[in-house]
């Protein structure tokens, strides 16, 4: 199994379970605030690798989902100096594992890169974690 650096929003519930995922599929998972993340345009750049510089962004983040920003007007040098100004906009997760890096959790292209089981939903969306503040831990069902 495989030792997963995972660079995270922290209180996200999309990345809290796909944590959980990686870990009960038998992988190791280091966790990483990628909000205080020492981020270089470099070492942001090849977690990226040959996705259109488009879906580097979080499209969960406030100022895409209003409009103010538009992820496809961007070139790859504005798109890295505006996320690291503001690691929000950074699409996540971005995972490392054995020096090959990911940005994003397609739960098929993580199953074949590393492996999953099938214990968990294969759904990617979390409404909630274009908050700048964590988002609220999961209530118990009544």
């Amino acid at each position: 199994m495989a030792t997963v650096v995972f660079y995270e929003k922290p209180g996200c519930g999309n990345n809290t379970k796909q944590k959980m995922w990686l870990a009960s599929s038998g992988h190791t998972v280091l966790a990483k605030n990628i909000l205080t993340e020492k981020w270089t345009a470099e070492k942001l750049h090849a977690f990226f690798g040959e996705l259109p510089v488009e879906k580097w962004f979080n499209m969960a983040a406030p100022r895409v989902k209003s409009g103010e920003i538009d992820p496809a007007t961007f070139d790859a040098d504005a798109a890295l100096e505006l996320m690291l100004q503001e690691p929000l906009f950074i699409k996540r997760p971005l995972m490392e594992v054995d020096g090959v890096l990911r940005a994003g959790f397609d739960a098929a292209a993580v199953d074949a890169w590393i492996g999953l089981n099938d214990s968990q939903p294969k759904s990617e969306p979390c409404p909630i974690c274009h908050r700048s503040e964590p988002c609220p831990e999961p209530k118990a069902a009544e």
